[in-house]
């Protein structure tokens, strides 16, 4: 407590609040880093040898706000720092054109030890948008300590989202933790995809990541559980053990879908009438309890066929959910 004397006065006044970061409670570390870090990752924190944790570059934050407005879905809210930013939404749909297409990219040659990125995404009520990224995700090498990537999805009342990322690829000796938590109301759709893969294939870097780990959340506003998933990759010699984890592929895509447009085991069925398992991928598909959804994980040894199964089940998914086909969607 500090004390006022001026005029023979003793008075209590307040002490002054410490300063924030220039760039405020974003760039805390209270705010860029999880509340938890998994085992297989966390034990790699150390002190970078180049930038350390919080240090210009080393956090990314980006915030995108939507809302529906006379002309559509409309970006609203807007803030980034490097390395994260977007593109300017696009509307080249023209079965949807008040369905907002928005990019999301990274300025930096990839994910480097000791970064720290952030993205937050909220769609207020009857909003539509599809988001993904402009390319593959870098994991690099990563000698000292560790990187984290967390995105936090908002979906309102009676909105359609879809969050189709291109694949995160782990080079040899990345450790990453990457956490996806999304709120959705019980009227709003979300659509839901990741892909990892094993490293440059084409270099024959296989399984030679020290450890990646991810986790998938999905909870009703209320905080009521819909779907959490956790996938945890720590090779050894190469491999990455049984059917439950990789069953020694190298790529790995999952689908979640929450959305009370149909009922869960019709689109389980439409799944598995759209794909089927084959030299190149092997699928499986299940319901999410409460009729909330599906979910389905792919496993494959080429990026390429896991793509297309997820392009395929993503298609079916949007013709039967909105009765309407998915565009192609451009990168270039």
């Amino acid at each position: 407590m500090i004390t006022d004397v001026a005029a023979g006065r003793a008075e209590p006044v307040a002490a002054t609040e410490p300063a924030l970061p220039y760039g405020g409670h974003r760039l805390t570390p209270e705010h860029y880093e999880p509340d938890r870090v998994p085992y297989d990752v966390a034990r790699y924190s150390s002190v970078p040898d180049t930038l350390p944790v919080g240090s210009p570059a080393k956090v990314g934050i980006l915030e995108l706000g939507f809302a529906s407005t006379a002309n559509g879905t409309e970006l609203v809210h807007h803030y980034q720092k490097s390395p994260l930013q977007i593109m300017h939404p696009l509307y080249y749909d023209p079965a949807r054109p008040d369905m907002a297409y928005t990019y999301l990219m990274s300025t930096g040659a990839g994910v480097m030890q000791g970064d720290r990125l952030r993205t937050d995404l909220t769609f207020g009520p009857g909003t539509s948008a599809f988001l993904t990224t402009t390319a593959y995700t870098r994991a690099m090498r990563m000698e000292y300590d560790y990187a984290v990537a967390q995105v936090n999805v908002e979906v309102g009342a009676d909105a359609y989202v879809e969050y189709l990322p291109e694949p995160v690829i782990a080079f040899a000796d990345t450790r990453m933790y990457q956490r996806t938590r999304a709120r959705v109301d019980p009227s709003a759709t979300l659509v839901v995809a990741d892909t990892f893969v094993a490293g440059r294939l084409a270099r024959d870097e296989r399984h030679r990541y020290s450890a990646l780990a991810a986790d998938l959340e999905i909870r009703r506003p209320d905080g009521t559980v819909v779907a959490v998933d956790r996938l945890r990759l720590v090779p050894e010699d190469g491999a990455t053990g049984g059917l439950a984890v990789l069953d020694d592929h190298d790529v790995v895509g999952s689908l979640y879908v929450v959305t009370p447009l149909a009922a869960a085991r019709e689109l389980a069925d439409l799944l598995h009438a759209e794909l089927t398992d084959g030299p190149d991928v092997l699928f499986g598909v299940s319901a999410l309890p409460g009729d909330a959804g599906v979910w389905m994980r792919v496993l494959g040894d080429g990026t390429a066929p896991v793509a297309d199964a997820l392009r395929l089940a993503w298609q079916a998914l949007r013709l039967r959910l909105t009765g309407l086909p998915a565009p192609v969607v451009r990168r270039t």
